[in-house]
């Protein structure tokens, strides 16, 4: 039984260990660091602990994207220690464009369309006297904060790759 727990603590730390894991987490954490100091800096009212643990947790959108510094750590990390020919990086490479396309596309466009709704929504609501409950703003990427977040990701990776 003690062999057992040896075997499952070291692959345990194995995977703790593993530079794909590491470079993908590290540039999560890191460009959500990034993103919720720039929104601290550009949004200067006072804020409790609650609402910056959310920001740095749950916020979507703004500079750098997350999601593009993921995918791009996990595709360049990828291909570091896999080669840039194996199946696995031919796998997170298409993952990553997908990844990509919803962060910058589909989500973007849904976020302005809502946008667009609860401004109209609020409008007819003064005219009409109905209350009206807006509809969640979900915010996507700028084509600047995807590229500066994959390339976030790939310098990330390359880190642990080379150092």
């Amino acid at each position: 039984m003690p062999q057992l727990l040896s075997l499952k603590a070291l692959s345990l730390r194995a995977f703790f260990e593993n530079p794909i894991f590491l470079s993908t987490a590290s540039s999560l954490f890191i460009a959500q660091l990034i993103k919720t100091v720039i929104f601290l800096l550009c949004h200067r009212r006072r804020r409790n602990a609650r609402e910056t643990i959310e920001i740095a947790i749950w916020r979507t959108g703004g500079m750098p994207s997350s999601h593009s510094a993921v995918v791009c750590a996990l595709t360049a990390s990828v291909a570091f220690v896999e080669g840039p020919t194996s199946n696995l990086f031919l796998f997170s490479f298409w993952f990553a464009m997908v990844v990509l396309r919803d962060a910058l596309g589909v989500r973007r466009a849904a976020g302005l369309q809502a946008k667009a709704l609860n401004h109209l929504g609020r409008q007819a609501a003064e005219k009409s006297g109905l209350d009206f409950h807006a509809v969640k703003e979900i915010q996507g990427h700028s084509p600047l904060e995807v590229v500066l977040g994959g390339l976030l990701g790939i310098f990330i990776a390359a880190g642990f790759a080379l150092l």
